[in-house]
């Protein structure tokens, strides 16, 4: 599974300064979730505002009684001053997601996206989405993990797992970055410690598993296995 690269870097690009923008200029929050078709805010406001990018549209959403209403824009031939006036951010104003967020860029240049390379973005966040989800519901009462989010730093979408007490992992899956230019999901512990066997740990951050890679005919149950392997690895006796 390849994701076009120039189409990654544009729908981050416009993750954080267009979707993450407008929540933290309402809320001063950033994180994302997994929405329909794509990524986005959580509602937020007394109007239960949300923005999200469905394939290679922005869509602006709002549930105010009465008059509920959603309005969409091409994100392609769009500039990102124009998302942005359309979503109603500031691009003058400073954002910070940390240490990796992606520089703002020319404001004033047309996008360009590959309509197929979106689908399958949108694809891959929503199969790592429900397989988080159902790490979550296997962790039993005495498990403990965040809420599935999509980071706009690293664009992945990830929850943080307390293993045991005192370990926690980081367990997600990336569309694509600099370690990888293909979809895989990782498992990255928040200490040096890497129980079991050294293949599973095959990389400096703890292991990861590239989207072709993943085992089985269903995409979900084969990463929700890799993914809960890492987990469990901090859970079993000796």
């Amino acid at each position: 599974m390849q994701i076009d690269r120039s189409t990654r870097e544009t729908l981050h690009r416009v993750a954080v300064h267009i979707v993450a923008r407008a929540r933290v200029q309402a809320t001063g929050r950033f994180s994302l979730r997994v929405t329909p078709g794509g990524f986005g805010t959580p509602e937020f406001g007394t109007d239960s505002r949300r923005v999200r990018v469905s394939g290679t549209t922005l869509v602006i959403e709002s549930d105010t009684q009465g008059a509920p209403r959603a309005q969409a824009i091409e994100i392609e031939g769009a500039t990102l001053a124009r998302l942005a006036a359309f979503a109603g951010v500031d691009l003058d104003d400073p954002i910070d997601v940390g240490r990796d967020t992606t520089p703002l860029g020319d404001v004033d240049v047309p996008l360009t996206l590959d309509h197929d390379t979106a689908r399958a973005l949108a694809g891959w966040y929503a199969r790592v989405n429900v397989a988080l989800d159902v790490i979550i519901t296997r962790l039993g009462d005495g498990g403990a993990a965040t809420p599935v989010r999509l980071w706009p730093e690293h664009f992945d979408v990830a929850i943080d797992v307390l293993a045991r007490p005192g370990q926690r992992v980081n367990v997600g899956g990336s569309p694509g970055d600099s370690f990888s230019s293909e979809p895989y999901l990782y498992v990255g512990p928040f200490t040096a410690e890497r129980p079991g066997d050294d293949d599973y740990w095959n990389t400096p951050f703890g292991a990861a598993l590239t989207a072709s890679d993943v085992q089985g005919d269903d995409p979900v149950a084969g990463a929700v296995e890799f993914l809960l392997e890492g987990v469990q690895r901090f859970t079993r006796p000796g």
